[in-house]
């Protein structure tokens, strides 16, 4: 099971290439992410924590469902009667619907500290507009971040100075071209667990940072102290703290992931990915005093307003609390990662895991990395498994789908093992060695 030059997959990937940029909407679906002429690309349905290709191909995803958006599992019948109704009665009017108060009265009954919202569509604009809230609330134009934050100018122009700063913040090779160059030393990164260089760059930029900007967890929990002493200098410096939940938010609780790592509080916090189940939908909470600033800013758009991703939002929350998907997420993504590490050592496969569970990865650390990426992806599909070098856990998965996940990788991890110590890795690939970071794509 693979996209061979005849199968439909192939041809679609062939007419996306003619019509679209990249071939993708979204560079981590793109297929060389994974290996191009192998990856599948594009699915026919969805179901659970399965997809069928546009062959009929059908496979166990274990892997980045949905980029993280599908945290209940794909075509969740509970979210999707709640998008039915709103559909029937009507996704658009002349006037508000109501799904819009109820969420932001459940985001901030979640989130006690939080007094107002304000919602988007997607996690990048909702970032955008999080950030222009912190410049309007404060009159400073500066942002310290650490962290991914998508794809607008503000964020970008870190990379403005030519030294690449966003390589340490989850995506290489980011090319600022088409940010403006005015721009330029207005993004200042820091990394996670340091925040002694958040304190250079406040001192660096005193009277000029209008927000700290960050993902309270992604890759490691904060050591003892961090997020307090971030809490801490974003005072001093007269700075707000934004959390950036789009990954984090709704996978180690019902709610922002910064509730159960510290007793620390931001200004605002940014919600996306999982909180519609796979439906746009994007929120910015905050204190009563950040988000009035959306009163001094003009902040808004006709696609604001529609009703399905309030009621998605809505059903997810519902069904996410009720049956504690959060702790359900930890268990398999925990058993995924033990096995990464306990198969990788038996056969002799250097690899590094990281991640919290619920959004687990992990790397090839030999030789041709890339290479023995894209053979891993070869050799799962034609196991019927869709997986990479990510797992990222649904409530659809089951303890058997770990099973058959793991029965899998005992059986691909020694043969990419083999593979390396042979120096065969390239000659076995069928497609092309996976890429990484941001590469135009030919």
């Amino acid at each position: 099971m693979n996209c061979a030059p005849n199968t439909q997959c192939a041809s679609m990937q062939e007419r996306a290439k003619r019509r679209i940029p990249g071939m993708t909407q979204l560079l981590s679906k793109r297929p060389d992410m994974f290996s191009l002429g192998v990856w599948p690309g594009y699915y026919n349905r969805a179901q659970g924590a399965n997809v069928w290709d546009l062959d009929g191909n059908r496979y166990l995803d274990m892997s980045i469902s949905g980029i993280g958006a599908c945290v209940l599992g794909y075509a969740d019948p509970d979210v999707d009667n709640a998008v039915r109704r709103a559909v029937a009665d009507g996704v658009a009017s002349s006037l508000n619907c109501p799904e819009e108060v109820l969420l932001a009265e459940e985001l901030c009954r979640l989130h006690p500290w939080a007094e107002m919202i304000r919602l988007a569509r997607t996690g990048g604009e909702a970032m955008a507009m999080v950030v222009r809230l912190a410049r309007a609330a404060t009159g400073k134009d500066k942002i310290a971040f650490c962290g991914y934050h998508g794809w607008h100018d503000w964020y970008l122009a870190a990379n403005l100075g030519g030294d690449n700063a966003l390589s340490g913040h989850l995506l290489p090779g980011l090319d600022p071209r088409g940010v403006p160059s005015c721009l330029a030393g207005t993004a200042l990164p820091f990394r996670y667990n340091h925040p002694e260089e958040l304190e250079a760059i406040l001192d660096a930029n005193q009277g000029e940072i209008a927000a700290v900007v960050m993902e309270p967890i992604r890759n490691a929990n904060p050591d003892p102290g961090f997020l307090e002493r971030v809490r801490e200098l974003a005072d001093k410096a007269g700075a707000a703290l934004i959390f950036d939940e789009i990954s984090a938010g709704l996978r180690l609780n019902t709610g922002g992931a910064h509730l159960v790592l510290s007793g620390v509080t931001p200004d605002a916090a940014v919600f996306s990915k999982a909180l519609g189940n796979g439906y746009a939908i994007a929120a910015v909470i905050g204190t009563q005093g950040f988000m009035e600033a959306c009163q001094t800013s003009f902040i808004s758009s006709t696609m604001f307003t529609e009703r399905v991703g309030p009621a998605a939002a809505l059903a997810v929350l519902k069904k996410h609390r009720e049956l504690n998907v959060a702790e359900h997420l930890k268990a398999l993504g925990a058993q995924v990662q033990e096995g990464w590490r306990a198969l990788g050592e038996s056969c002799g496969l250097p690899v590094e895991v990281g991640g919290i569970a619920p959004l687990a990865h992990f790397a090839f650390t030999g030789e041709e990395p890339q290479a023995q990426k894209a053979l891993f992806v070869q050799l799962m599909l034609d196991r019927g498994i869709l997986a990479s070098t990510i797992f990222y856990a649904m409530h659809a998965h089951t303890p058997e789908h770990v099973r058959l996940y793991l029965e899998a990788l005992e059986q691909v991890f020694p043969l990419v093992a083999q593979a390396a110590r042979e120096g065969r890795v390239t000659d076995m690939l069928r497609g092309a060695p996976a890429q990484q970071g941001f590469a135009r794509l030919t």
